[in-house]
């Protein structure tokens, strides 16, 4: 239906002197104004929206407007072909009944072209008086001024087109800068002066502490000492022609940062595309980690299967041997070769605490909480002449953390820098944050330090500065450890001592969810006391359904349940996927739980419409599946 503004537009057309024709790409009119039907005489058929292209072409020439034709449908063909090029036109034509008209057509970027007829019979006329009063204007002043009126009227169509292809232009720059600026990463173009011609509002959340308008200054002055040392080589290169995509670690803020750099043929130049890539590079440290496990447990498990019955037939032997009544020489030998083979399983086991299968299990720690029992654990592991102290430095609140991975790294750096100390000294334990990035761990102590041969190798398996009394297994379970969790682990000494760093990726868990009344649905009753313990212990209270249709009744009633546990298969036909698209309260998360395998379809399905927890699970993974659980 018509608006307000439709009518305002075409009244407007309609007051123009010159006709006017907007054609879609399918050849059917659009749009006419009322100067288009009065001055060809067209039907009311030839002048409605969609009327055909070809229809109008016929019904002129037949009519003769355009003369003789010859015939007209190879005419029409003519026509409608020329027309399907869209191209832009400017013409002159004398009618069949006398008028001149200039016809000037422009091309849409959507398809179609717009069309304007102008009536020039009254300036033909006057270039036909300058024709007559030839004998006192020149033969050559006459046709100059006859090509220039032509000349003008060519003149101004071309410029027409111009300005259409000017601000198509315009409007495609400005898609293409709003799509760079909407780009998650920094994209910019130096000239070959060094000097920065363009540049995304991107570079400082890639590269926190850049310039923030770069634009016009030397790259050098662009970025600090340390980030211009790494990037100026490859930038060079890229002005001798040679590409390149590189990785680095930007000093100021430790987020990574991939950079890719391609010669500019035309202006001599370079553009430059930059990365975040953080995330995708703890991820990846993680996933190669578990790779090397994986490896490692194929090349040991045989080894250590083999070398495990060995220690038990030389335990056995030993323990038969020490049972015939062997002179007291005889017997602390065994005694040796006893302790020696069971260090060796103590060692097997270590071993396979590296190779075995260990998933990194981030849940919602509080961090506070976390140090306080890791200071409990570490003073009780330390003698009375080391003092040991934790500096936070403010960084509080809860992170994804697995917390019994990282507390097993802090206490045997503890107790590594315990043996550092001797019977005095100091341990201290820091924790910050670093640049919104990596949540920082420092073990130092007082002791002699790392020597240049540590450093280099301390990571290693089965090295040791202890001598015998080491089994070089420490730290490599840390370095494990810290890879799986796509963190850094590094070496190094101070003024007072030596100190390891762990980094693990910084990832806030936001705020506990506050004690509440839990609706937990589960059909077995041994299984419900279990959990409803667990729930009890974590503060909430507990009303508990066995199948969907009790649960769905107490949800009806008890406006006030912040949360639902339930299994996926319960009494009834109905399931826990049922329960999830029952309504409940706003804010009320739902987590399913279950033993079914992850192939299994009902285990997949439930995945589709909530959290599904894996049967066994800990209080901590049930504490952060119902803080991060489903809501309607």
């Amino acid at each position: 239906m018509p608006t307000d503004r439709d009518a305002m537009t075409m009244a407007g057309l309609n007051l123009i002197q010159q006709a006017l024709t907007i054609y879609d790409r399918d050849l059917r009119l659009a749009v006419c104004n009322r100067r288009f039907q009065e001055m060809f005489a067209l039907p009311d058929a030839l002048v409605t929206p969609g009327a055909d292209f070809a229809a109008t072409i016929r019904y002129l020439a037949r009519r003769g407007d355009y003369g003789d034709v010859g015939r007209v449908e190879d005419f029409v063909a003519e026509r409608v072909e020329t027309a399907r090029a869209f191209e832009p036109h400017y013409m002159e034509r004398t009618r069949a009944n006398g008028r001149t008209i200039s016809v000037e057509g422009t091309p849409l970027p959507q398809g179609g072209w717009v069309t304007v007829y102008t009536d020039i019979t009254p300036a033909k006329r006057q270039e036909a008086l300058l024709r007559a009063r030839s004998e006192e204007l020149s033969d050559q002043i006459l046709a100059y001024s006859e090509d220039l009126a032509t000349a003008n009227r060519e003149l101004q169509a071309t410029i027409t087109a111009l300005e259409e292809a000017k601000r198509q232009i315009t409007e495609a720059e400005a898609r293409t800068r709003l799509t760079a600026e909407m780009m998650p990463a920094h994209i910019a173009h130096v000239g070959h002066d060094r000097r920065y011609t363009y540049s995304n509002r991107r570079l400082t959340s890639v590269m926190p502490g850049t310039r923030t308008d770069p634009i016009g200054v030397d790259a050098a002055d662009v970025f600090d000492p340390g980030t211009w040392a790494v990037i100026g080589p490859h930038l060079e290169r890229a002005y001798a022609g040679e590409p390149s995509v590189f990785e680095f670690t930007h000093p100021p803020s430790s987020h990574r940062i991939r950079v890719a750099l391609t010669p500019d043929p035309i202006s001599g130049g370079v553009y430059i595309l930059s990365m975040d890539i953080t995330r995708e590079s703890q991820a990846r440290a993680a996933l190669q980690q578990t790779k090397r496990r994986e490896m490692a447990a194929q090349l040991t498990s045989g080894l250590a299967h083999d070398f495990s019955n060995l220690l038990t037939i030389i335990l056995g032997m030993q323990s038969r041997l020490a049972r015939m009544g062997v002179p007291a020489e005889a017997r602390e030998l065994i005694d040796a070769t006893l302790a020696a083979a069971r260090r060796g399983g103590g060692l097997l086991g270590r071993i396979a605490d590296m190779t075995g299968p260990r998933e990194h299990d981030p849940v919602p720690t509080d961090l506070a909480a976390f140090l306080a029992d890791l200071d409990t654990l570490a003073r009780s592991a330390l003698p009375s002449g080391i003092s040991f102290a934790i500096d936070t430095h403010g960084a509080g609140g809860r992170y994804l953390l697995d917390a019994g991975m990282l507390q097993d790294s802090l206490l045997n750096l503890v107790l590594n820098a315990r043996d550092a100390c001797g019977s005095r000294g100091r341990v201290t334990l820091t924790v910050r944050p670093v640049q919104e990035t990596w949540l920082e761990f420092t073990v130092g102590d007082t002791g002699p330090g790392f020597s240049p041969e540590a450093l280099d190798h301390a990571l290693d398996p089965f090295f040791t500065t202890k001598g015998g009394e080491g089994s070089g297994l420490g730290l490599s379970m840390v370095y494990d450890m810290t890879k799986l969790a796509g963190g850094r682990i590094m070496l190094g000494n101070t003024d007072a001592g030596g100190c390891v760093t762990l980094r693990l990726p910084l990832r806030p868990a936001g705020d506990a969810r506050p004690p509440g009344l839990v609706l937990l649905v589960e059909d077995s009753p041994d299984l419900r006391s279990a959990l409803r313990d667990m729930l009890r212990g974590a503060g909430h209270s507990v009303i508990e359904a066995a199948s969907v249709a009790e649960a769905a009744d107490i949800l009806a009633d008890l406006p006030e349940i912040s949360a639902i546990l339930s299994d996926i298969v319960l009494e009834g036909s109905a399931t826990g996927i049922d329960l999830a698209r029952l309504p409940r309260p706003g804010d009320c998360p739902l987590v399913l739980m279950t033993s079914l395998p992850p192939d299994d379809p009902l285990h997949r399905a439930a995945a589709d419409v909530a959290p599904v927890l894996r049967k066994p699970f800990t209080a901590a993974q049930l504490d952060a599946a119902l803080s991060t659980g489903d809501r309607p």
